[in-house]
């Protein structure tokens, strides 16, 4: 199984080592061609409006959304989050394919970033430490999404059918019970 990280921009290297414990072959996307050759995406964290300005620049956004509504996995990690939603800042979305609605930074600015202990039934984890670097807020779910964990009463792990969206940075820690989840879909 070849699973992409978007690589234009953010902390994509950080999945790898996940990935090749988990007994998959990571490979970097950075064009259409690479993005052909996967069998699932994921969309690290970063800067969403740096990463959207690439998508553009190399003509993937369209690419992208096909590859999605055909069905393949994609898991947005933070920045990936707010790249896969329907709605930002009250906008539309940049590849508007899973239906929740994000606020970028909402939990505050760098200096603010911190761990939070989550419950992810679905995962086995009832204490998960869950590091937050200007998170998004997903201040809405749509139809069929479902939230598998939460922030006090903010989604911060989401989940469509094949697409996961997190707010959290589960590559930051040394399990790999995430990247599991995300090869099963």
């Amino acid at each position: 199984m070849r699973v992409g990280l978007l690589g234009l921009q953010g902390a994509f290297l950080d999945h790898i080592p996940h990935l090749e414990r988990c007994k998959v072959t990571p490979v970097v996307v950075r064009d259409v061609q690479s993005l052909a050759s996967i069998d699932r995406l994921i969309i690290p964290g970063g800067e969403s409006t740096v990463m959207a300005k690439f998508l553009r620049e190399f003509g993937m956004i369209e690419p992208l959304q096909e590859r999605i509504a055909s069905g393949m996995p994609v898991w947005g990690v933070c920045a990936g989050a707010i790249l896969l939603a329907g709605q930002i800042d009250g906008s539309r979305g940049i590849i508007d394919a899973l239906a929740i609605s994000v606020i970028r930074n909402a939990y505050g600015r760098q200096i603010a970033s911190d761990t939070h202990s989550i419950q992810i039934a679905l995962l086995g984890l009832k204490e998960y430490p869950a590091i937050f670097i200007r998170a998004p807020r997903i201040n809405c779910v749509g139809q069929g999404v479902t939230v598998h964990a939460s922030r006090d009463q903010d989604p911060v792990f989401v989940q469509k059918d094949r697409m996961l969206a997190s707010t959290f940075h589960p590559e930051l820690n040394a399990d790999d019970v995430f990247h599991r989840y995300f090869i099963s879909l």
